[in-house]
């Protein structure tokens, strides 16, 4: 049913078959936008951790060259991850993949971390998660002595 109402000239004519579709369009649309922005918050917590988790991994290298034996290499590691990281994700201990513990070698940590998810409740993502690998690397001083011990 269309009803137009006639003003004179220059007015606008007014049909009343489109009452109410742009609150329709509105409710319709606005759980859609909802989702997509709680997944906009769920890849920002992602992307946000992983820069976190190599940036433990960056300092964790540079504190293990700075040690004097590669025991006090790994404790140093360690520590360093656990005070930045500190909750925001759920890390295995620091390895040390091909790394040469001497004068002029180079120490290597890599560090796997389980980022989850379950603290974004809204979303219905539950306990899930993702896991991120990072992987930093630091020269040893060649002109340094070391306490020896390789892993």
């Amino acid at each position: 049913m269309v009803t137009r109402v006639s003003r004179g000239r220059g007015q606008r004519v007014r049909r009343r078959d489109d009452a109410g579709s742009m609150a329709l369009e509105v409710t319709l649309i606005t759980p859609v936008l909802v989702v997509f922005m709680l997944m906009v918050v769920a890849f920002g917590r992602l992307v946000w951790v992983k820069g976190q988790v190599e940036a433990a991994t960056r300092d964790a290298a540079r504190a293990a060259s700075i040690a004097r034996s590669f025991d006090e290499a790994t404790g140093e590691a360690e520590g360093v991850v656990d005070a930045q990281l500190n909750g925001r994700a759920t890390c295995d201990a620091p390895t040390f993949p091909d790394t040469d513990f001497a004068a002029g070698g180079v120490v290597t940590v890599r560090l796997q971390c389980h980022v989850s998810y379950s603290q974004l409740g809204l979303l219905g993502l539950g306990e899930t998660g993702t896991d991120v690998v990072a992987e930093s690397s630091a020269p040893l001083d060649r002109f340094r002595r070391t306490g020896g011990g390789a892993p």
